[in-house]
């Protein structure tokens, strides 16, 4: 008789850190509104290791309560011999610090750092704890990382055969770091298997929130890659590139279908494309579709503000109750600072077109890029009262290693940080470890605090979102589990 083989075992971990970290986010936190991501490239890892046979379990700590003893029991449990762990700038330490103790509590196992962190500083990654990081998987990583768990299920994790697999740093022999050439981006995203069914077999989707959506709701992806020049954005400038890439709409739609038959009283999908209305022809064929097909759900998207009244509409038609955009300032300097290619004009015709389609707006804002001035950022803040979002968000600007901002600010000598945590306060929030020509990063804190008091505490602002909360349970849930931790925080603003 024929033994059978064993598939080798995977750990896909997002590592713990602090209660309710949201690593998988553009910018990493513990959030004053409760989000909490899915580990949405994670899961898509996932699956692509499983759709080849491999034994996965996908562990999101954050989101389950784990603290690092109790991660390090179910991997002694598994005994992977390959743990894929995601990174944050923020986290970092403790990204490292935690493959360091895979290693420990399963000394055979490799193990592989993969997302924006370890992808803009491979070589940090790979030397700050010697003998913890065993690589790096750069950029898009799934090709990377079952290229990977295949070599080490066939043998041993030699310099020779690590070199031969694309996108892949690791430390060769002598102790250096070793940098193979980037893994082209996958242009085919239909060959890559559903996230859903991961969600169901590993996640509860209890469990995360995100302001823009409906709980209980799920994240999916239609695209990856943005082809818009925004200099702080993260995940284009490290993860998934400045071409859009997309999936197929009958592959999209798909899954949604299955999201709506395998997760009872799903509310919303959340489409967490970088930019799903990045091509506007693909997207009133994706609106159109969906009415086609009948499916009838909820769902939001990342949005720019310089999208045609029938598109919006059509959204709209097609189930769309909300939409994320980044406005970002009303000064025309900071906006060309930072490429944002759009200027105010556009902004306010976008907002009244989306108001007059029925599709909600969540604004973003970002105060402290070069040129910014108190001055101009009060006049960001009057015009965010103009435009008069459905919901706002105010933050300095953050700047992350791998992205444009961040070398700007660097070379500046702009950023006031003593270390990759002070990307955080001590509490998990966000901390502006930035300053421009004329405003500290305590000054850009506190226009921040100012600027969400101004928007939050108008009796206009409080008495719309009563009325909406009234009208329907799924938006009192949503508003509830944002405002529990959200009002103590603007209550606690410094004054300007």
């Amino acid at each position: 008789m024929i033994a059978q083989h064993s598939p080798m075992s995977v750990l896909v971990l997002n590592a713990p850190f602090l209660p309710r970290f949201s690593r998988p986010q553009r910018s990493p936190a513990v959030t004053k509104s409760a989000t909490l991501y899915f580990p949405l490239f994670l899961a898509q890892a996932a699956a692509v290791l499983l759709a080849d046979g491999f034994a996965v379990d996908l562990c999101d700590a954050p989101a389950d309560g784990l603290d690092l003893p109790a991660v390090l029991a179910r991997a002694r449990a598994l005994a992977p011999g390959l743990a894929v762990i995601d990174t944050s700038t923020p986290s970092i330490a403790a990204d490292i610090d935690a493959a360091a103790a895979l290693r420990e509590a399963v000394p055979d196992v490799f193990t592989v750092l993969v997302g924006p962190h370890a992808t803009a500083l491979p070589e940090e990654a790979l030397t700050r704890r010697p003998g913890a990081v065993c690589a790096v998987a750069r950029r898009e990583y799934d090709d990377t990382v079952l290229e990977l768990a295949r070599v080490l299920e066939s043998g041993p994790p030699t310099p020779e055969r690590l070199a031969k697999i694309a996108g892949l740093s690791f430390v060769d022999a002598a102790g250096a770091a070793v940098h193979n050439p980037n893994r082209p981006y996958i242009e085919d995203l239909d060959r890559l298997p559903p996230v859903a069914p991961v969600y169901k077999r590993f996640l509860d989707i209890r469990q995360y929130f995100n302001p823009n959506a409906k709980p209980p709701m799920v994240t999916l992806a239609t695209s990856r890659g943005c082809p818009f020049r925004c200099s702080f954005c993260l995940h284009p400038q490290t993860l998934t590139g400045r071409a859009a890439r997309c999936r197929s709409i009958d592959a999209v739609l798909g899954e949604v279908a299955w999201c709506l038959d395998n997760f009872p009283g799903l509310r919303t999908i959340f489409f967490e494309d970088d930019t799903l209305t990045a091509d506007r022809a693909r997207c009133r064929e994706f609106c159109a579709a969906i009415v086609r097909q009948g499916l009838a759900f909820e769902w939001s998207a990342n949005s720019r503000a310089d999208l045609p009244a029938d598109v919006l509409v059509a959204m709209a038609r097609a189930g769309c109750r909300q939409v994320c955009v980044g406005f970002e300032s009303a000064d025309p300097a900071a906006l060309s600072s930072m490429k944002k290619g759009l200027g105010t004009e556009r902004m306010l015709r976008f907002r009244a077109e989306a108001r007059a389609a029925g599709i909600k707006v969540h604004g973003c804002f970002i105060f402290g890029f070069p040129g910014d001035t108190r001055e101009s950022i009060e006049k960001t803040i009057d015009f965010a009262l103009r435009l008069n979002p459905d919901t706002a968000q105010f933050y300095p600007v953050m700047v992350y290693p791998g992205t444009e901002a961040y070398e700007d600010y660097r070379a500046r000598g702009f950023i006031e940080a003593a270390s990759w945590r002070d990307w955080l306060t001590p509490a998990g929030l966000h901390n502006c470890v930035v300053r421009n020509e004329t405003l500290s990063p305590a000054a850009l804190v506190r226009l921040c605090d100012r600027a969400r008091r101004r928007f939050y505490l108008r009796p206009s602002f409080l008495a719309r979102r009563a009325l909406a909360a009234a009208a329907s349970p799924g938006e009192m849930a949503r508003t509830a589990r944002a405002a529990k931790t959200f009002v103590r925080h603007l209550l606690r603003g410094s004054k300007v």
